[in-house]
């Protein structure tokens, strides 16, 4: 047996235990999606939104990209967040990233990733130079990457603050709250970082006019 063919009976068997427990589970869930919250999260397989937040399908809207980022230019992202925003209404959008990232360890090192990870790594390294003093500061080489993981999330939330899919949204709405938050592979407990409120100030050169 491939594989990937364990998958698909691994499939079949959790539709039927679903069934068992509830026969009207997959038509009841086909016919609404009320999630209140929107997730970006980082790509990595060990982070599951559903399973550390004990959430069902249905209850939280996900987007996931390499080290959690919210890049102005990033079409998919923003197509995700302007419809959790403005069709599903979300009241709450979560940055969670994790201890022992990947990407935040390779955006440390000087290694040619080549052109498309080279880019993506990029804003890790801005939001590196932006805390550079209080980075360098830090020894430990672990410790030193817990606490990029802990800024990169405060720079991503920052981020979403930026768009005018946020800032219309606080204007008409007064929703959604954005959060920032980490997640422990090697505990399983997720750490509040940084949060901002709808309609928190942000520096006026990021503000848009006449929304």
């Amino acid at each position: 047996m491939y594989s990937y063919e364990r998958l698909l009976q691994e499939n079949k068997a959790w539709a039927a235990e679903k069934l068992q427990g509830d026969p009207t589970y997959f038509d009841r869930l086909s016919k609404l999606q009320t999630p209140e919250f929107l997730w970006i999260g980082c790509s990595d397989s060990r982070v599951p939104a559903n399973e550390i937040t004990g959430t069902q399908p249905g209850e939280i809207f996900v987007h996931r990209n390499v080290a959690n980022l919210v890049i102005n230019t990033d079409v998919n992202l923003l197509s995700v967040l302007d419809y959790a925003v403005n069709h599903l209404k979300v009241k709450h959008v979560i940055v969670c990233g994790h201890y022992g990232c990947g990407g935040i360890k390779a955006a440390t090192t000087k290694q040619d990733y080549k052109y498309l990870l080279n880019m993506w790594l990029r804003t890790i390294k801005d939001v590196y130079r932006i805390h550079r003093s209080k980075l360098d500061a830090i020894k430990d080489e672990e410790e030193r990457n817990d606490l990029l993981v802990e800024l990169n999330v405060l720079e991503q939330v920052q981020n979403l603050s930026k768009t005018s899919i946020i800032q219309r949204a606080w204007k008409e709405q007064q929703t959604p709250d954005l959060h920032g938050w980490v997640y422990g592979l090697k505990d399983g407990i997720i750490k509040p970082v940084f949060e901002m409120k709808a309609g928190t100030p942000i520096d006026p050169l990021y503000e848009y006019e006449s929304l």
